[in-house]
């Protein structure tokens, strides 16, 4: 035997490492990254973790465009780190599995959404509630903890590695190209419906029109609520009567506000920028719940004053972050079954086509999620 190989296995032994695991190589892959704050996004090359006993390697066919990708790519939420490759709604095929996986096997279709890993022992995510956890690692812009505190890199590639435990099976039937913002537009808008307690006959607000909301609408809909719609302009209201709605309001009409105070069972709001929340927290019911889920730039933030509370006495407003692996299965699940997707526009796998994207994001004139076919890439 050659005495570098003699080496390794024996480095590997006093390590407790396998010499298998020793010999693993790193997976390259390709996408489409940013190299500076608000940049353009361009070829990029890179290397995922090599493939773990418990780990699977996915093949991505699509990847949705999050409104919160625009957030990290133009550092409006804190300190960025570049190259970034970003994408948390993700959908592939399995092309490798490590050799303690028991869930998938290669040729399955698995779907990543927001988190790739946490601690699994902290409270958070002994309650399945993984996204709460103080080590959790996001798909992208994060530093993995448990694999030499690397930055991860997101869905706008070709491949990706992730522990079996954090990856969500694709049921059989599902059009794949419209599942991807599930992962993240779904699970953000169904946990907290579903926390609240959302039931036939209740009155439901979604505040904020866009990729998530017109998940909401579907959501709450399908759980027999009596849905109302609000957005800033007149050219989605015929969208929100397609999807269920049974009212809409422009917030710039004051007319269109007369007789709501005090009418919702439960509020959503999904809105990405500054606004009042006050104005929504009086159109509660008493014991009504309002759910936060969008999250504008950080100068943009709205603010909620303590008297604002206080005098609107018995209304609830509690904050609500994606959702756990376990609730992410059910919503993918209860979607697929129930026939709930994103409407969705194709763009290829191209930076200037992701480009023109994130402008029309930032203009309000996607209608309502963009997803890259990254079997276009070249």
């Amino acid at each position: 035997m050659n005495i570098n190989i003699l080496m390794v296995v024996a480095c590997a032994l006093l390590s407790g490492v396998s010499a298998d695991e020793n010999r693993q190589e790193r997976v390259p892959a390709k996408g489409f990254a940013v190299y500076e704050e608000k940049g353009s996004f361009q070829p990029f090359e890179f290397t995922r973790r090599a493939v773990g006993d418990g780990d699977v390697q996915i093949e991505i066919l699509y990847a949705g465009i999050c409104h919160s990708d625009l957030h990290h790519v133009r550092s409006e939420w804190g300190k960025e780190e570049y190259p970034m490759v970003p994408g948390h709604e993700i959908v592939g095929r399995v092309v490798g599995v490590g050799k303690d996986v028991t869930s998938f096997k290669v040729g399955d279709m698995a779907g990543v959404g927001c988190m790739v890993d946490s601690c699994s022992e902290c409270p958070a995510c002994v309650a399945h509630k993984e996204q709460y956890c103080k080590d959790v690692v996001l798909t992208y812009h994060s530093h993995d903890r448990f694999h030499g505190n690397e930055l991860t890199q997101g869905g706008y590639s070709d491949r990706i590695v992730v522990a079996e435990k954090f990856a969500v099976k694709i049921p059989q039937g599902a059009h794949l190209e419209k599942v991807a913002p599930l992962l993240c537009a779904g699970i953000t808008t169904y946990s907290p419906l579903r926390y609240a307690g959302v039931k036939k006959g209740d009155k439901v607000g979604v505040a904020g029109f866009g990729g998530l909301g017109h998940m909401a609408v579907q959501y709450a809909v399908a759980l027999g609520a009596e849905v109302t719609v609000f957005d800033v302009s007149e050219e989605k209201r015929g969208a929100a009567s397609e999807l269920g709605a049974v009212r809409y309001v422009n917030v710039n009409k004051p007319s269109d506000f007369q007789g709501l105070d005090g009418s919702f069972d439960f509020i959503i709001s999904t809105i990405p920028s500054g606004y009042d929340p006050a104005m929504y927290l009086k159109m509660l019911k008493m014991d009504g719940q309002m759910a936060i889920v969008g999250l504008p730039a950080f100068d943009k933030m709205p603010t909620i004053s303590l008297a604002s509370l206080i005098f609107q006495g018995n209304r609830k407003v509690f904050g609500s972050q994606i959702g756990g692996i376990r609730e992410t299965q059910e919503m993918l699940d209860y979607s697929v079954e129930n026939g709930i997707y994103p409407w969705v526009e194709m763009i290829e796998a191209d930076a200037a086509a992701i480009d023109e994207a994130y402008r029309k994001v930032l203009d309000g004139a996607v209608k309502f999620r963009y997803v890259i076919d990254m079997k276009t890439m070249k």
